[in-house]
C-alpha cells in the first residue's frame, strides 16, 4: 500500500506527476476550514500546505500516521514547528529556489512606487490623459541613490546584486556581518539600523518573522525616515506596524511604499485602499511560472525523503536538531 499524500490546495501539475508514482494523492482544489484539515490529515503520511493552513497543535495530533508537513513557500509560520518536532514531524519549506524572482518583484515595487506607475496607469485608463506635462505624474529618480537592505540573506543578496546597475550606494543591516570580500563583491556596506533608517532613499526589508523582528518597523523607526524615502516589504506582514505606516503615509511623513505582505493578511489595513502612494500587491513574491514549478519540486523531493526513512533536504531553520 502507497502512502497518502494529502495536498491542501491546488499544485503544479510537475511535482504532482513526481509524487503520483509512489504515493496516494489526496488533492484539494481550494481552502480548507481547520475541520476539514483535520479530517484529512488523519491517515495521511504527509501533508502539503499553503502558508494560509494554520497547522497546530490539535492538528498535528490528528496526524498520527503523520511524518513531514512540507510546506509550499519560504515562510513557515503557520507551523507550530516545536510541537512537530517534538511529535517526531518533520517540517520543511522552499528556501534557494525563490530569491531571484523576489529580487525582481522587489525592484518592480522601487521602480513602480518611485516612478508612480500604477497611479500613472488609472490615470490614462480613466481618460484623463490630454497630452504631455510639466508636473503630471512626477515621481522620484532611483539612479544614484542609496538603497538600504535589511535583512541580507539569499534575497537581500540578490536584491543588492541588482542595484549595482543603478550606481547605488548600498547599505545593508543585520546580526551578523558578511565578510569583507563578500561586501565589496555584493558593492555593499554595513551601517546599523538607526543610520540605514535615516539615511535610505529606498528602505527594503527581507527578514523572516520573529519574536525580534516583530513590528520592527513602527512609528519610532518611520519618524527617523526620510520625508523623501520609500518603504519595500516583501518579507512577512508583521514586520511592519501596517497602522503606523498608513499613519506616515496620509501625514506626509514618507513618499510612498510598496506591500506585498500585510499584517492580517489577507485583509489589508485601513485607510490603505484610499492611498495614491501605496502600492500593494497580493503576496506574489515567488509567482512565475518557472519558480513556482521549482518551489513544487522541492516540496515533492522533501516529501519522498521523509516517507523513504530519510532527513528532507530543506529543514525549516528553527526545526531542532
Amino acid at each position: 500500500m502507497k502512502p497518502l499524500v494529502t495536498v491542501t490546495n491546488i499544485f503544479p501539475q510537475i511535482a504532482l506527476d513526481k509524487l503520483s508514482s509512489e504515493c496516494d494523492l489526496n488533492i484539494n482544489r481550494t481552502s480548507l476550514t481547520k475541520e476539514e484539515l483535520k479530517q484529512k490529515i488523519s491517515g495521511s503520511d504527509a501533508v502539503i500546505s499553503y502558508l494560509t493552513d494554520r497547522i497546530d497543535q490539535g492538528i498535528i495530533d490528528k496526524g498520527t500516521k503523520l511524518k513531514i508537513i512540507a510546506n509550499y513557500g519560504a515562510g513557515f509560520n503557520n507551523i507550530d514547528v516545536t510541537y512537530a518536532s517534538k511529535r517526531g514531524v518533520w517540517v520543511t519549506n522552499t528556501p534557494n529556489v525563490l530569491h531571484e524572482t523576489t529580487a525582481d518583484l522587489t525592484w518592480a515595487m522601487i521602480l513602480g512606487t518611485a516612478r508612480r506607475i500604477i497611479s500613472a496607469d488609472r490615470y490614462t485608463r480613466e481618460g484623463k490623459f490630454q497630452g504631455w506635462g510639466a508636473n503630471l505624474c512626477l515621481g522620484g529618480d532611483i539612479y544614484e541613490k542609496t538603497l538600504g537592505i535589511v535583512g541580507l540573506g539569499e534575497i537581500g543578496q540578490s536584491v543588492a546584486r541588482r542595484a549595482i546597475g543603478f550606481n547605488m550606494r548600498t547599505l545593508y543591516y543585520q546580526r551578523n556581518r558578511l565578510p569583507e570580500g563578500e561586501e565589496k563583491k555584493l558593492n555593499v556596506e554595513y551601517a546599523t539600523f538607526e543610520k540605514i533608517l535615516r539615511e535610505s532613499d529606498f528602505l527594503t526589508l527581507h527578514v523572516p518573522l520573529t519574536d525580534k523582528t516583530e513590528y520592527m518597523i513602527s512609528n519610532d523607526e518611520l519618524a527617523l525616515m526620510k520625508k523623501t524615502a520609500y518603504l519595500i516589504h516583501t518579507s512577512r506582514g508583521k514586520v511592519v506596524d501596517d497602522y503606523a505606516l498608513v499613519a506616515a503615509l496620509k501625514d506626509g511623513r514618507l513618499a510612498g511604499a510598496a506591500l506585498d505582505v500585510y499584517e492580517d493578511e489577507p485583509q489589508i489595513t485601513e485607510g490603505m485602499a484610499e492611498l495614491s502612494n501605496l502600492m500593494l500587491l497580493p503576496h506574489i513574491g515567488s509567482a512565475s511560472f518557472e519558480t513556482r514549478d521549482k518551489m513544487a519540486l522541492l516540496v515533492a523531493e522533501n516529501v519522498l525523503d521523509a516517507l523513504s526513512g530519510k532527513t528532507p533536504r530543506s529543514l525549516v531553520p528553527s526545526y531542532p536538531q
